[in-house]
């Protein structure tokens, strides 16, 4: 038996084992999820988690015959390290079938070795730096990427009067692919970047960036911060400090006006212009259906982006297997993917063939009281959009 060269001894004795005939008939589907579910992002894992059981609540637990089994690790967050470890004992103690989750793109970058040595399909949930589809060729995404849901809103600042924009990113892969797209489509649009800043992805001060961009007296500043709590700490010194009154308008993708912050975000929220591709208040019987299940679920907690993400994640999970005759193998299952179309809860989707990476609608919206509820509403689309930070 020929067993490939492999990173270590651990994963070239998996490789061993799994060169044997398959069995996997009538064995549970294992799926192993790395997700953040304690720490600052612990809201990730649990909308992304909540997601894919509500999948499985809705559509059943058996897929080609194969009884669904999840097993969830906690990552704990940016911390790459933690996330090799936990995929490591996925693969090679629990023996999953698919490795997904990926909360925050470091965790991503760090599981795709493991993924292409072990040879297993890996699912990204949500970890949005453009490159990530690239680190493994067993890695497919339905989620986002950063440059996708930044080109629109770029695009519409340049049509609608803002020529002079100050950029504010997180300073890590998807920051860093928003500042360039933003800067990229902007200025080929006639706009111009008049300052550019990099927040640390952990505990931000935001007061000194506040200061500069003030200082500066642009049309608008250009936001991309992790959502949740920096999002929320942002916006409340984005009116304290007083720059819409400075006549300084906000712009940013929709990570900023997440469903679970908007309301702590609350009145400063109003008015704020963001491109995304998914909202609560999306007008479609799907999203109707979506909605409709996860209170049933859920109770009051609202569902976001990451929780569409986890469904349609288990979703392609479901049709791949359906296609493959209930096998898992990592290229029989690519091959299952690509090309994929299905309709979700955020509209009309599908998997590019080339990339694996997600091809969808992305929305401008503005947020706006609702039924006494702040919401993200959609007022213009650009559909069939491809990920602009890949050739």
């Amino acid at each position: 038996m020929n067993i490939p060269k492999c990173a270590s001894a651990v994963l070239c004795t998996l490789l061993a084992a799994a060169a044997a005939p398959p069995t996997f008939a009538a064995e549970a589907l294992k799926i192993g999820l790395v997700l953040p579910m304690s720490g600052p992002f612990a809201g990730y894992g649990r909308q992304i988690e909540d997601g894919v059981r509500l999948y499985l609540k809705v559509n059943g637990d058996t897929v080609a015959g194969r009884k669904v089994e999840l097993l969830v690790k906690d990552d704990t967050g940016v911390a790459p390290e933690i996330s090799k470890r936990v995929a490591q004992e996925l693969v090679v103690s629990d023996n999953v079938d698919i490795l997904a989750g990926f909360g925050l793109t470091p965790s991503a970058f760090a599981v795709a070795p493991i993924a292409t040595e072990a040879k297993k399909p890996m699912v990204v949930l949500n970890a949005a730096t453009s490159a990530v589809t690239t680190k493994s060729d067993y890695i497919v995404r339905t989620s986002m990427a950063l440059p996708q849901v930044t080109a629109p809103v770029a695009s519409w600042a340049a049509k609608n009067g803002i020529r002079k924009v100050f950029t504010v990113v997180a300073d890590y892969g998807p920051g860093h692919d928003a500042e360039a797209q933003f800067k990229k489509t902007f200025e080929a649009a006639g706009g111009e970047v008049v300052g550019e800043v990099r927040s640390p992805v952990k505990n931000p001060d935001f007061a000194p960036y506040l200061q500069k961009v003030k200082d500066a007296r642009p049309d608008a500043v250009f936001l991309f911060v992790p959502a949740g709590e920096q999002g929320v700490a942002f916006m409340k010194g984005f009116a304290e400090r007083g720059l819409e009154k400075a006549g300084i308008k906000l712009i940013a993708t929709g990570d900023l006006t997440a469903e679970t912050v908007i309301d702590a975000i609350g009145e400063p929220g109003l008015g704020v212009i963001t491109s995304f591709h998914y909202a609560e208040s999306h007008d479609s019987p799907e999203n109707k259906a979506f909605t409709h299940a996860w209170y049933q679920a859920y109770g009051p907690d609202r569902p976001d982006f990451m929780a569409v993400a986890g469904y349609d994640g288990m979703h392609l999970i479901a049709e791949a297997l359906k296609k493959t005759g209930g096998s898992a193998d990592a290229d029989k299952f690519i091959a299952a993917v690509k090309g994929m179309q299905w309709v979700s809860p955020r509209g009309p989707v599908s998997i590019d063939p080339t990339t694996r990476d997600i091809v969808q609608t992305v929305y401008i919206r503005k947020v706006e009281k609702v039924g006494g509820r702040y919401q993200n509403v959609e007022f213009d689309r650009v559909p069939d959009f491809r990920d602009p930070g890949k050739p």
